[in-house]
């Protein structure tokens, strides 16, 4: 569960991030509109300025201040390109290493399937990229990991089929008997911390009622840091006139794909090829479980070159839909009697 206190500003959005059950009951979908989990529960504290003037403009900020950070001037793009070459153009290299093995598929949404907008609830994605996301899961276990909830990002993607791990893998939630191999298993983490977070977000909406807003950021992050001294289990995360809140645990978009692996009963095989591809600066724990893993690829979405533990890049959620086309009708080539695809 995420709690977005929101203040009179158009840069400034103070997030506390209450941990939601990580659960390995795996169940139908989609979730009921009024369940526990559900983004209404996620309050929005607008206090004096409109609701698009402060979600707006710091979403978007947050955004792009979570990706990771550019390359070096010095590190030219062909060569950064030689490092982390297009997924494109090394596909049938990427279907070679794959070669034999169970392809599991994890994407995370904003700027992976969606472009990254302004405004967070019109971050839509395509019926094209709807409909290539669901030719791939036919084939290929596939995962959305987003830092977005999860009931929210499942409004967007509406396919029933796959698995989903929101609040940055804290919340996972994936089909009933779909590509799973074991009974349903339950695991949960971090629900010891629900009441000191609903406490914090309660001490901090009433003291930001004093303070005007982005021209007053040093107030808030001095405000923030003073309430946290007295929580040493909860830790403050930042990007560009953000600030988040969260449990002091080990979870992280990595852990959510490792998580996934196991349950799915990959875990210690050498038959499983993992494809992580993501654009934003919490990927890098995803990438970097990947290369400790050995196995698999990281791919990062970027037109520009950034600091990255992915292997491979593709520009844009365009490319993105085109690798997972391509992905669709290598599986279909190896099984001619399904469908015909629908990626153009």
């Amino acid at each position: 569960m995420t709690k977005h206190a929101a203040y009179p500003s158009e840069d400034v959005v103070a997030v506390v991030a209450a941990p939601v059950p990580v659960s390995r009951h795996f169940t139908s979908f989609p979730p009921l509109k009024d369940a526990p989990l559900d983004c209404k529960k996620h309050v929005v504290v607008d206090l004096s300025a409109s609701r698009d003037a402060i979600m707006g403009g710091s979403w978007f900020e947050s955004m792009k201040a979570s990706s990771p950070r550019h390359a070096d001037d010095a590190e030219h793009h062909g060569d950064w390109m030689e490092k982390h070459p297009s997924a494109l153009a090394q596909f049938e290299a990427l279907l070679a290493a794959a070669k034999g093995k169970q392809i599991v598929l994890f994407l995370d949404y904003d700027g992976t399937l969606s472009p990254i907008v302004e405004d967070p609830d019109r971050a839509v994605m395509s019926e094209e990229m709807r409909e290539a996301v669901r030719r791939v899961a036919e084939h290929f276990p596939t995962a959305i990991v987003s830092g977005r909830c999860r009931d929210k990002v499942f409004n967007f993607v509406k396919l029933t089929e796959l698995y989903y791990a929101g609040s940055h893998g804290m919340d996972i939630q994936g089909p009933a008997n779909h590509h799973l191999q074991a009974e349903v298993v339950h695991y949960q983490a971090g629900t010891e911390f629900l009441p000191v977070i609903e406490e914090v977000f309660g001490t901090l909406t009433a003291k930001m009622e004093a303070i005007a807003g982005a021209k007053e950021w040093n107030a808030v992050n001095e405000e923030v840091r003073s309430v946290l001294k007295d929580y040493p289990n909860l830790k403050l995360t930042h990007g560009r006139k953000v600030l988040e809140i969260r449990p002091s645990i080990k979870w992280d978009k990595g852990k959510a794909l490792e998580f996934l692996l196991k349950s799915l009963g990959y875990a210690g095989r050498n038959d499983v090829f993992p494809i992580y591809i993501g654009d934003d600066r919490t990927d890098e724990d995803a990438f970097k479980m990947l290369r400790n893993m050995g196995q698999g690829i990281g791919i990062l979405v970027s037109r520009l070159p950034k600091e990255t533990a992915a292997s491979y890049s593709l520009s844009d959620p365009t490319e993105v839909k085109e690798f997972l086309c391509k992905l669709e009708k290598s599986a279909k080539e190896d099984a001619p009697d399904l469908a015909s695809s629908g990626c153009t």
